[in-house]
């Protein structure tokens, strides 16, 4: 984090490009409200039309730290949806949203896995890599609405928002961990990969008991020393950025999720000082605003829109093909559920949006294939539907989401304590 300060004082141009990329994401996020599309659509194509792809306009600088800024985000929301969750509503869907966080995810990828070599020119084990990419929904995306549906009293007597928000953040610690043995695998390196996925519940579970003990620890500082809510939401933050940059460190010993550790400390201290808790997602509130027009924006600036249009019909294929084995597993899971068919088509639909994790992890097979001496065709097609994903799911998930959770989701009245 030191050297995003650095960078900034010693090039005022990256000062000018964030003021510029705020003012014009704020442009376009009105204009694409206006036509009732997602605001986030507006700062996809702000990110595009910005990018190096196409005006090349967004300062240079600012791709220095682009991957610290996009962490601080993805670190932000994840505090925003640990903050919004009960201990009692995680009891209400506690063995759905087990099944929720791993389930579908990895029927996506075997589902991509399968269809892809028919498609593209790639191996099954490229293809498993491709499937890895696609299969993590977007924290970015689906936060915001749970918790405004949460605010809301949208299907909050059955904790739908709850599921979803518990079931995204594993799917995601999954996805990742699993793209990170494929390619290990791919180029070679001394990684068993069936070690690698039996480690992913321990990595989830170990994550979740440091988020237990950090969160009661946190939370008594907090009645000891009692610092205003900004003082609180800047250590949670420090803290996390911290675990984060720690992990790969922390995996040399044990398998461990910085990701489920900073979902947890949000809920522990939402259990034990609620008041305390609201007054620091607030804050969070607040800061998301500046924090998603920075993360869009640089999403979209990833996009090449040539290396997506070679993907073509196979990539929108091979994206449909692993969104219908995500949604059919979504079904199976809530089989038995207290759900109703419209509230089950919303869970469904809240797991369609790709952003985020793609804009991370897409390019990660291509670096690892370049550094291993290899051929990047393969890197070079993976990443391009993952641009795709990003392009085709992300408003239209957003969409679906908003306008499902009006139509398919019970509003009851929220009991404050």
């Amino acid at each position: 984090m030191l050297h995003i300060f650095v960078i900034t004082v010693y090039n005022p141009g990256m000062i000018l490009g964030i003021a510029e990329i705020i003012i014009g994401g704020m442009i376009f996020d009105w204009l694409a409200r206006r036509t009732k599309a997602p605001g986030l659509l507006g700062l996809l194509l702000l990110g595009i039309l910005f990018g190096p792809f196409a005006l090349n306009l967004i300062e240079p600088g600012i791709y220095k730290v682009a991957s610290d800024l996009r962490m601080i985000a993805l670190v932000v929301i994840l505090f925003r949806a640990g903050f919004e969750m009960n201990r009692k509503s995680l009891q209400q869907v506690g063995s759905q949203a087990v099944m929720i966080a791993f389930i579908p995810c990895l029927c996506e990828i075997g589902a991509v896995t399968l269809a892809a070599p028919l498609l593209l020119p790639l191996s099954t084990l490229e293809a498993a890599m491709l499937g890895s990419v696609l299969a993590a929904v977007s924290p970015a995306v689906v936060v915001p609405y749970m918790i405004k549906f949460s605010r809301e009293g949208l299907g909050t007597n059955k904790g739908i928002p709850t599921l979803v928000l518990a079931g995204a953040a594993c799917d995601d610690a999954v996805a990742i961990i699993l793209c990170s043995a494929l390619t290990a695998v791919y180029t070679g390196t001394t990684v068993n990969t069936w070690t690698k996925i039996g480690s992913i519940p321990i990595s989830i579970v170990t994550g979740i008991t440091a988020g237990l003990a950090m969160g009661y620890l946190l939370y008594r500082f907090f009645k000891l020393a009692n610092p205003r809510a900004t003082k609180r939401l800047l250590t949670i933050l420090a803290l996390a950025i911290i675990l984060i940059s720690a992990q790969q460190h922390i995996e040399n010993w044990i398998p461990y999720s910085a990701l489920m550790t900073i979902l947890t400390i949000g809920i522990i201290i939402y259990e034990v000082d609620a008041r305390a808790a609201r007054e620091i997602s607030d804050k969070l509130n607040k800061l998301w605003i500046f924090a998603q027009l920075l993360l869009f924006v640089l999403v979209g600036a990833q996009v090449d829109i040539k290396i997506a249009w070679s993907a073509g019909a196979a990539g929108c294929a091979i994206i449909l093909i692993g969104l219908l084995g995500r949604t059919t597993a979504v079904f199976l899971c809530l089989i038995g559920s207290q759900f109703n068919k419209k509230e089950r088509l919303f869970v469904a639909l809240s797991y369609l949006p790709k952003a985020t994790v793609q804009a991370a992890i897409g390019a990660v097979p291509l670096a690892a294939m370049a550094a291993a001496k290899m051929d990047t065709g393969p890197g070079e097609l993976i990443l391009a539907v993952a641009v795709l994903s990003i392009i085709t799911t992300a408003p239209l998930g957003a969409f679906l989401i908003n306008a499902g959770g009006k139509r398919l989701l019970t509003t009851h009245k929220i009991i404050k304590s």
